[in-house]
């Protein structure tokens, strides 16, 4: 049974609000509003019971833990953990975000191009010491997980810190690089869900152990439907695309857990249902330009969605196809065991090195989905226009892995529910990394924070 982690970021802040650097400082409170966000978490998490709920010391986040846990039935009593402080930035606390840019030139360049590599000379006994404030906080994060999880085993627990931390908690978790720090948005009170299986021992030795049978899943990031919008609103100077990430709803074989593959199984009435709910989610978002898979399933999504823009035509991409299972396609796990013995298995674990049947393997879909998918950046790549793509459970990770800068052993990292979307954005265009703003927002089916759709072969 796996553990579950329910991480949020704390309620706008006074220095939020005025846009400065609080990092450790204590002096930030919550604004009003950020009150009024933190009254609206609670009602997300309806129905979750919670084995134990922890918080940074600082006020702004112990303040929101406060508040949601009063808004809890039957709650755990709030364990303030230091390991939640939020990213040290000493010499930049106080300052605003202009006064930074104007006085710390070449380092906010560092902090912004390479975080990994930003430090700070910091005054000690022995005389000056080198900080490395993106460094230090993911050792940080290491650290609390090591010490809070074996105490919840296959319970759920509730965690309420900061931006940065939160990050560093997530990428620590999937073994995303530090180097990728900007690369995950946090709004505030955003939820984020983590799922650390039973049979994995965290933390690796590199961060992330990124295998099927006990590889940490990210089942959902950033969500903030809660909130009154559907969606994060891309960061100051955007200049590129944003791209909403779709999978197709629901087929028969989804639900009747078969393989699919390559085999054009069209969606179900469910399916149907879930696409109708993604498109009265994205009605208000203005859509320029949609991409789809060929395939039926996706291909019907897309145009379900659109029917809120009629006029954005649909283009089709055939390297969007889902993966090719081969031999599988059509199989049941349990008649690929017997066909396969010891595959589906090797599949789950190690999905890198499986070669399908006279099918595909990961390398393959990888080179293909990652060629379509930087097409499509590059061609809206210095336009802030908003691009609907549908794809595959496989595509679409293969996708968000790239994101991250991952390779095919992540290949489980990163849940894809049936109708679920994801916001990616591209605030420099093809020249910069990409920031995921949300992934697998499912709450317009139904299922609140948690996504309910069904988890079917792929």
């Amino acid at each position: 049974m796996s553990t579950r982690v329910i991480l949020v970021r704390h309620g706008q802040s006074t220095f939020n609000q005025q846009q400065r650097i609080q990092g450790r400082l204590d002096e930030s409170v919550l604004t009003e509003a950020g009150r009024a966000t933190a009254r609206q978490v609670a009602p997300a998490l309806t129905g979750i019971a919670f084995d134990a709920i922890y918080s940074s010391p600082l006020q702004r986040a112990k303040e929101t833990a406060e508040i949601v846990q009063s808004c809890l039935s039957n709650p755990p009593k709030l364990q303030v953990a230091d390991k939640l402080m939020e990213i040290d930035l000493p010499l930049w606390e106080r300052l605003q975000k202009d006064e930074v840019k104007a006085q710390f030139a070449e380092q906010y360049r560092l902090w912004k191009e390479r975080p990994h590599e930003l430090r700070m000379p910091i005054p000690a006994a022995e005389g000056t010491r080198e900080h490395f404030p993106v460094l230090s906080l993911y050792e940080q994060a290491k650290q609390f997980w090591q010490e809070v999880l074996p105490r919840h085993a296959g319970k759920t627990i509730l965690v309420v810190a900061h931006n940065g931390i939160n990050r560093a908690l997530i990428s620590t978790a999937l073994g995303i690089p530090p180097s990728r720090y900007h690369s995950i948005q946090q709004s505030n009170c955003g939820i984020n869900v983590l799922n650390f299986p039973e049979s994995s021992s965290f933390p690796p030795v590199d961060g992330g152990d990124a295998r099927g049978g006990g590889s940490v899943q990210m089942e959902s990031m950033n969500l903030i439907d809660h909130l009154g919008d559907p969606l994060p609103k891309p960061r100051p100077g955007h200049q590129g695309p944003r791209l909403l990430l779709v999978r197709h709803g629901e087929t028969e074989w989804n639900r009747q857990k078969k393989f699919q593959g390559q085999i054009d199984v069209p969606l179900n009435d469910n399916g149907r249902k879930q696409s109708a709910a993604a498109g009265e989610f994205l009605k208000d978002v203005p859509i320029d330009s949609a991409v789809s898979s060929p395939m039926l399933r996706p291909k019907e999504t897309a145009e379900i969605i659109l029917k809120y823009h009629p006029n954005v035509e649909l283009e089709l991409l055939t390297d969007l196809s889902e993966i090719s299972h081969g031999l599988w396609e059509g199989k049941f796990e349990g008649e690929i065991e017997q066909a396969y013995p010891g595959l589906l298995k090797e599949w789950q674990e190690a999905p890198e090195t499986v070669q399908m049947p006279e099918g595909e393997n990961l390398a393959q879909v990888w080179e293909r989905a990652i060629a379509a998918w930087e097409s499509i950046v590059a061609k809206y790549s210095k336009q802030p226009k908003t691009v609907l793509v549908v794809a595959h459970d496989a595509i679409n990770k293969a996708i968000l892995c790239h994101v991250f800068g991952l390779g095919p052993e992540h290949f489980w990292n990163f849940k894809q529910g049936n109708g679920a979307v994801s916001v990616i954005d591209y605030p420099q265009g093809s020249d910069g990394y990409p920031v995921l703003q949300s992934m697998n927002i499912t709450t317009h089916l139904g299922g609140g924070v948690l996504d309910r759709t069904a988890a079917g072969a792929l």
